[in-house]
């Protein structure tokens, strides 16, 4: 290995490096004119100082500063928890102040999705059982079960039969913080596009009733292609039932498959067509990061997403706790002051929440993260925020609320991916890209996930996971020659192309509402 493959220096005025490779004391690294001497061992995706950096200075990294020292930095010395500490300062000034021109549209790309009545456009074709709440939560489950991959043979253009389930829906106040925001997610998840027909299921006695779910996120019934009468459609009664009132578990388990098997035969109906790519909606999302993720695979996600954005797509940003410390790029590319203060107070809330319980968003890297080279939330949040892309903030969204604008946009949400994934598909994203350094399993249902690694160690060493090696940025690929790769294999996962994660059949499991609020 080379010299220039021992490294990379990502900005002129860093003053640490990332190793790409294992560096050991005593190695000599050519950088530029000057000469460095590693001074201790450094791990693939950690830093090193190329210059001396003084206590409480700034560490620069990817043009930012990522921290201050703890202690005096040395040349050549390992850059890590143990010399560098959070020390991120919002920026209140420099808002909406580097409004990006609008990318120039691109017309020529599509894929081949199911065009539902809403306008909205699946890259799949399932049916759900949904509970509305944990009391129901076996029965549904039960209800889906009956339809395995036999019993759905005759249906080939039905992806399957998935129940979503959850922890709440009562012991909570009507109307409250976690009462809406489980409606949000629950009637998202109705209406997702990638849903072709649900049946409710409840108990009968809880709080969050199957009536005020379907009035308040105006469900219908199943609409059928070329489907004559909207007004026929709108009027028709949704599919529910409860267990109080339906005879209990059995009976309900009963009457669920035969309302089941009913839907299938109408849902199946679906076929795929051609579609314009602007018809995607895009979640973007990184879990287990390490110090490669910010530089290939977010950066190469960030490129597909400018290209998606071109073609008059929508893309999701998520993650607050992840944009915090880097939520300065987003402020001043927003389309509006207005946008920009609403991300800005989101952050807030972050703060004063997480205050309540002792906590602070400065401890967001994880032990893994910071076992993949990354040290503070503010370093991992310049990596994240970098799978948006580059084009202008255009809207700011609560949890699971619908995501209606075109082009960049963040939504409200934990780091925890299944909740952030779960908020996203609730706001209909219909695909997801996410990213992945330490490497991971993540399914999601009805939603493809699309895995990018960030290495092409763990592309290697979890071949089945992985759907995309971004690892070769810094093998000589460009980030611009990535994300067009990145974007054509997305466009084939909407078309229908199986994910890795829907290989191995996972995503069943990962439905995790984030609920804020007392259980009462």
């Amino acid at each position: 290995m080379n010299n220039s493959q021992r490294f990379v220096h990502l900005s002129p005025r860093d003053s640490v490096v990332v190793a790409l490779t294992d560096l050991k004391a005593g190695d000599e690294l050519q950088l530029g004119q000057s000469s460095v001497q590693v001074r201790q061992f450094v791990p693939a995706g950690h830093k090193l100082a190329i210059r001396n950096i003084s206590v409480d200075e700034p560490v620069i990294k990817f043009g930012w500063s990522i921290g201050l020292a703890s202690k005096r930095i040395e040349v050549g010395d390992h850059v890590h928890t143990q010399n560098l500490r959070c020390d991120h300062v919002i920026d209140l000034e420099a808002i909406a102040t580097e409004i990006p021109d609008d990318l120039p549209r691109i017309t020529e790309y599509s894929f081949q999705g199911f065009r539902r009545s809403s306008g909205s456009v699946g890259t799949r074709n399932y049916v759900a059982v949904i509970s509305n709440v944990n009391c129901s939560a076996s029965v549904a489950r039960m209800v889906a079960r009956r339809f395995d991959r036999q019993a759905l043979a005759a249906y080939p253009n039905v992806d399957g039969v998935i129940s979503f389930r959850h922890e709440g829906g009562c012991a909570m106040a009507w109307e409250g913080m976690r009462h809406q925001m489980l409606t949000r997610v629950l009637g998202g998840m109705a209406r997702h596009p990638n849903i072709g027909g649900f049946l409710l299921v409840g108990l009968g006695c809880e709080q969050g009733t199957l009536d005020h779910l379907v009035q308040s996120q105006g469900l219908h019934s199943i609409s059928l292609p070329g489907q004559s009468s909207q007004a026929e459609h709108e009027n028709a009664p949704v599919p529910v039932l409860s267990i109080q009132n339906s005879g209990g578990t059995a009976k309900t388990i009963e009457q669920g498959a035969e309302l089941v098997s009913s839907l299938l035969e109408r849902v199946n109906r679906f076929r795929r067509e051609q579609v314009p790519a602007e018809d995607l909606v895009l979640g973007t999302e990184c879990g287990g990061s390490d110090g490669y993720s910010g530089i290939t695979a977010n950066p190469a996600l960030g490129a597909a997403a400018d290209l998606l954005v071109a073609c008059g797509g929508t893309v999701i940003l998520s993650e607050t706790s992840e944009i915090y410390g880097a939520e300065h790029l987003l402020t001043r590319r927003a389309r509006s002051r207005e946008v920009a203060e609403k991300l800005l107070e989101r952050i807030e809330w972050w703060k004063w929440y997480c205050s309540n319980y002792g906590e602070e968003l400065n401890n967001n890297p994880s032990v893994g993260n910071k076992a993949g080279g990354l040290t503070t939330i503010t370093e991992k949040s310049l990596g994240a925020v970098s799978k948006g892309g580059t084009s202008a903030l255009e809207a700011v969204y609560e949890y699971a609320a619908p995501v209606t604008k075109k082009g960049f946009v963040v939504m409200d949400s934990p780091g925890f991916d299944p909740a952030s994934v779960t908020g996203m598909v609730a706001g209909g994203a219909n695909l997801v890209a996410f990213t992945t350094g330490r490497g991971s399993c993540f399914g999601f249902k009805p939603t493809p996930s699309f895995k990018i690694a960030s290495n092409s160690q763990l592309f290697h060493r979890m071949p089945d996971d992985m759907d995309f090696n971004a690892g070769r940025v810094v093998e000589g690929l460009s980030v611009q020659q990535a994300g067009k790769e990145l974007f054509l294999q997305l466009l084939d996962t909407a078309s229908g192309r199986q994910t890795c994660s829907e290989r191995l059949g996972i995503g069943d499991e990962e439905f995790v509402p984030w609920l804020v609020g007392p259980m009462l």
